[in-house]
């Protein structure tokens, strides 16, 4: 790609977008973002059932092994977060994938940020919750740290294939490479800031190609949206585009919505290697690209904070959720009773056996607005809706009076 660069990301969906990327995008990286907050909590899970889980599964089976063999023949180098909070056996699995499709591939694992090791440390400093203010968990599971792309970029410098991370920021997967192939220093706060402008409008694969566009009707063949690819030059600037003959719209609108997503404050935007400012911004569209491109340009950077983000999870309880149809006149209001039915009966048997309460509940009935709180809009006749569905949420610091409410909402929901 001369002086720029191109990576595209496969985002969550892993098997549809590969072939896309590979074999219409010219790439030089592709990059898959796998991880949220919630991910690792499942991840962690996992791991605690086996020591050899604990990675997302679908990177290696579906995303990679398929296209080992083209991936190695085209030179393209890869980068994931799919490493969880195992990703030596992520990089393990891949071993094996490449050593059966007979390829040569260096693989390395960016470790450094569990931070398990250091609970007892950490209890005795005094840390509460950011917002509830409530002390540090008594039953941590697991604490990541969130890494920058500092590791990565070292890893293609040594000649890895494939770089297989943990928790880490989720556009350092895109500023790794850019690091690697320009050389950026740490003090050139600019360009380090459009890396990770690039890597933040592309970490959630098709959300900036019209994948959550407010004007979602303006979005064609949904069902094959294309990918994002990013084209970056060593001055930071960059064309985001999508493989041709694919669907989805690349436009002002769905790569601004983008560029605010989780995003907090626009001027202030902590990562590791860089505190961003996006506030000046300019994306403009680039005429004559099939399914449209933006060339983005103008943010800038200031030095890092000293301090780093950490994800951690614990167990606070068993949560279970009930879906139930509800038809016929005043459904809302039969809707809602059958819950609170089912709650005081439960309760019921919770006393009897000396449960507690439920930590939390929440009803709301789909149909009747209940979603949107005080904005809701009523029916205009005055009867409301003839059908409605049910959706009842519980939290019990108990498994036991968690499977109890499964059992009773099954009747309940069959007698609807």
């Amino acid at each position: 790609a001369g002086c720029g660069y191109r990576a595209a990301n496969g985002g969550f969906s892993p098997a549809p977008p590969v072939p896309q990327l590979l074999y219409g995008g010219k790439l030089d990286f592709l990059v898959f973002d796998y991880l949220s907050e919630i991910t690792m909590s499942l991840l962690t899970a996992a791991k605690a059932r086996s020591p050899v889980l604990g990675y997302t599964p679908d990177f290696v089976s579906a995303a990679m092994a398929p296209y080992i063999k083209d991936i190695h023949r085209k030179g393209v180098r890869v980068i994931s977060n799919a490493g969880g909070i195992n990703p030596l056996a992520c990089a393990a699995a891949l071993q094996e994938v490449a050593k059966k499709a007979d390829v040569d591939l260096k693989i390395a694992v960016v470790a450094g940020d569990d931070l398990m090791s250091e609970k007892e440390n950490l209890k005795g400093t005094g840390i509460t919750d950011l917002e509830s203010g409530r002390q540090f968990p008594k039953s941590i599971h697991s604490m990541n740290v969130y890494l920058g792309a500092r590791p990565i970029s070292r890893a293609l410098d040594l000649g890895a294939d494939i770089v297989v991370t943990g928790r880490c920021v989720d556009s350092g997967i895109v500023l790794g490479p850019l690091i690697h192939s320009f050389g950026w220093n740490r003090d050139e706060f600019d360009l380090l800031a459009a890396g990770s402008l690039a890597g933040h409008l592309i970490e959630c694969g098709a959300q900036c190609t019209g994948g959550i566009f407010t004007d979602w009707h303006a979005v064609p063949d949904w069902h094959n949206i294309g990918f994002p690819i990013v084209e970056c030059s060593s001055e930071g600037d960059f064309i985001l585009s999508k493989p041709p003959d694919t669907g989805g719209l690349i436009s002002f609108g769905t790569v601004a919505e983008q560029l605010v997503y989780e995003l907090g404050n626009p001027r202030q935007y902590l990562l590791p290697d860089v505190t961003c400012d996006f506030s000046e911004v300019s994306i403009t569209e680039i005429p004559g690209f099939d399914g449209g491109a933006v060339k983005v340009h103008g943010a800038k950077g200031s030095p890092p904070s000293t301090f780093y983000k950490v994800n951690a999870t614990y167990l606070d309880g068993f949560r279970a959720t009930a879906v139930c149809p509800v038809g016929g006149p005043k459904a809302v209001q039969k809707g809602k009773r059958t819950a609170e039915s089912i709650l005081q009966r439960t309760r019921l048997i919770f006393s009897q056996l000396g449960y507690e309460d439920y930590s939390a509940v929440n009803i709301q009935v789909l149909g009747s607005e209940d979603t949107y709180g005080p904005h809701a809009r009523r029916s205009i006749d005055g009867q409301g809706p003839r059908e409605a569905v049910i959706w009842l949420a519980v939290h019990h610091k108990q498994k036991e009076a968690v499977e109890i409410f499964s059992r009773e909402i099954a009747p309940a929901g069959t007698g609807m």
